[in-house]
């Protein structure tokens, strides 16, 4: 992790392709992004989201500034950098955060994650037109074997979908959100270490759902979560919320915002295949299929051109 006299600013050439770093980094975040919507499913089934998502923006908040301050960064943001921390909190922790778990009552963890992470076409139309990042055939020919993987996976639930419009519409709504998030953390220039910057986004992120909380939420509802639930919250609060979470920065850091959203597109692949494993939600060759088209969409958009 850089020191707080760092900035976030966007990706040098050298760092937009696939390094071991990069990959390892990807691999990690796609098992544990993946897992994690069957993971928020049993959770949210048994827990209000507003309880649930305020457990885990003020767990891991706190957690990951502590590991910045361990790091030996400072933890005082500058002055000028607090309205653009709060715009990045309201787009990539409260609204994401939200929506999510609103859809995630609604219809299957696998599905959700499909809608999700439709993302990718917003943040690459996105990236184009406000941080001027090349619309390469490439990357567009990625793009398309990418979303037709997603399709492959919708395609057979299209009308069980069109009997729950809200649930996908939440979660569509939240894929744009991330993606504007996305973007609009790359134009900012951070000076601060990407454990801080995701550690403050979470805790500010956090503060619309400790009011929501407060209002709608029995006060005794953790207490009547399950053993089983329980465990399940702590997987979701020690792993994606902290160690996802920051590597999600890390490599935004060190990609362009593009690229970084293509490179999210096999999360669902393993979303709908663990949810097949441990809700027993459909699973199927269509899930075959996208997993092929997606790594061949990861690998045209992660593996570098050659130069001449």
């Amino acid at each position: 992790m850089r020191r707080s006299g760092a900035a976030i600013a966007p990706a040098p050439a050298a760092e937009a392709g696939a390094t071991a770093t990069n990959l390892v980094l990807l691999a990690l975040l796609t098992l544990v992004w993946g897992l994690n919507w069957p993971a928020m499913k049993v959770v949210v089934a048994e827990l209000p989201v507003m309880t649930f998502r305020t457990v885990c923006l003020w767990f891991g908040g706190p957690a990951l500034l502590a590991i910045a301050a361990l790091s030996g960064d400072r933890l005082a943001v500058p002055r000028r950098l607090w309205r653009p921390l709060g715009t990045a909190a309201f787009f990539n922790m409260f609204a994401w955060s939200l929506l999510t778990a609103l859809g995630l009552t609604l219809i299957d963890a696998g599905r959700a994650g499909i809608l999700a992470y439709t993302m990718p076409v917003w943040a690459t139309l996105l990236a184009r037109l406000t941080l001027g990042e090349p619309l390469s055939g490439r990357r567009l020919v990625a793009l398309g074997f990418g979303m037709a993987g997603v399709a492959s996976l919708l395609g057979p639930d299209l009308a069980r979908l069109g009997k729950a419009p809200l649930g996908s519409l939440c979660l569509l709504l939240a894929a744009f959100t991330w993606a504007i998030g996305t973007v609009y953390t790359k134009r900012v220039r951070w000076e601060m270490s990407s454990a801080q910057l995701t550690g403050w986004q979470q805790i500010l992120g956090g503060i619309p759902f400790a009011l929501g909380m407060i209002a709608l939420d029995p006060p005794d509802a953790l207490l009547r979560m399950s053993l089983h639930a329980v465990l399940v919250l702590l997987y979701v609060l020690v792993l994606p919320m902290i160690f996802a979470n920051w590597i999600w920065f890390v490599l935004l850091r060190r990609l362009p915002a593009s690229v970084a959203g293509l490179s999210t597109l096999a999360i669902p692949v393993v979303g709908v295949i663990s949810g097949a494993l441990l809700l027993g939600e459909r699973v199927g060759p269509g899930e075959l299929a996208a997993l092929a088209l997606v790594l061949t969409a990861l690998a045209l958009v992660l593996v570098p051109e050659r130069r001449s």
